[in-house]
């Protein structure tokens, strides 16, 4: 019996073989091929047998596995180009060309209206700050350059700017804080100089200043700044106030942009709402930085002359004795000096 079934079992293989009916052996085993069959292809081969696969990664042969598709390399990297830099603003604000005032009062520390005009300082301020974050600014000071240098509300500012409040007494005054490393200069709420006509609470630095003469130009305030700015290289972009102030900028610092909010009337002023005097601040501070390239630092040449006149004799008397004085006339005294900055210390000195 035993020999019939051995008999039967080599005879079903021998009839396997010559129907080319391959038989695969356990996990590991090559398959049969007949002979005078075609060799098997590679791809057949390694489908058949995973041992023939070449080496993969573990990724790889995870992803094999699982039937995912293989991630692509990712493309090669190469050097971002560096985002620009920001720009520096300086911003010195006064208060007599604020929208709305007319009276020293408005401007003076118990005045009946002074609460609601250092808000509306502050508000303009603010319309200069934004107006400078939309043109790319990213550091940005603020200078309260108005009578004790504490008028600006600090909670209601933007809190991008920094304020600087108070009096160094120092010789950059209204501009104390700027540096060569500012891009622009932009003053909010000044006013004209002394003895202008039609304009709202002229002067320059001080009531009791009829003149202020440098290298033979009569300055307002505007100008002696922005002479302060140009010795640091940094140019004048925006003057707001009456319409006033803003001939005496152009005139000084060429096309720059200005903010006409009021226009005096002899000792009146027709008046902008405030809303529309900020939205027209913003609007222009991001005009005059967009277009930097035009505006250029405010230099005089060297050396540098300087005429304060009084409007009483007594105050050119008192200042005649500062070394180096010169007594022009009984209203007014000379200095002259090399370094517009020591020229700075002797106004300074001239007003005490």
């Amino acid at each position: 019996m035993t020999k019939k079934i051995a008999a039967i079992a080599l005879g079903i293989a021998c009839l396997l073989l010559t129907s080319g009916i391959t038989a695969a052996g356990p996990a590991g085993s090559q398959s049969v091929t007949p002979a005078g069959s075609p060799a098997p292809s590679p791809t057949a081969t390694s489908a058949a047998n995973p041992a023939a696969l070449p080496a993969a990664s573990p990724a790889a042969a995870t992803a094999a596995v699982s039937g995912a598709p293989q991630a692509t390399p990712p493309p090669p990297q190469t050097p971002s180009t560096p985002a620009p830099q920001g720009r520096k603003g300086f911003i010195s604000v006064d208060m007599e060309g604020i929208c709305g005032v007319v009276n020293w009062d408005d401007v003076t520390v118990g005045g009946q209206d002074y609460g609601l005009f250092r808000r509306l300082m502050t508000q303009e301020t603010n319309a200069a700050i934004e107006g400078a974050l939309a043109a790319g600014a990213n550091e940005i000071v603020v200078r309260d350059a108005h009578d004790t240098g504490r008028n600006i509300l600090p909670d209601l500012l933007r809190p991008e700017a920094r304020l600087l409040r108070a009096w160094t007494y120092g010789p950059l005054s209204m501009m104390e804080g700027i540096d060569k490393t500012f891009d622009a200069a932009i003053f909010i709420g000044y006013h004209a100089r002394a003895s202008t006509p039609n304009a709202v609470l002229k002067h320059t630095m001080s009531t009791a200043l009829l003149d202020v003469i440098i290298n033979g130009k009569k300055m307002p305030e505007a100008g002696i700044n922005g002479l302060m700015a140009g010795y640091f290289g940094v140019p004048v972009v925006l003057v707001s106030g009456d319409q006033a102030i803003s001939a005496q900028a152009k005139e000084l610092f060429g096309d720059i942009e200005t903010v006409i909010v009021k226009e005096a009337i002899a000792t009146a002023a027709l008046n902008l709402h405030p809303a529309k005097a900020q939205e027209l601040i913003k609007q222009k501070t991001t005009a005059a930085l967009k277009r930097l390239k035009d505006f250029k630092p405010y230099k005089l040449s060297s050396p540098y002359t300087l005429e304060v006149s009084f409007a009483d004799e007594a105050g050119a008397q008192k200042v005649s004795w500062i070394p180096g004085a010169v007594r022009k006339d009984e209203h007014t005294v000379a200095f002259t000096a090399n370094d517009l900055m020591d020229l700075m210390k002797l106004f300074r000195l001239s007003k005490l």
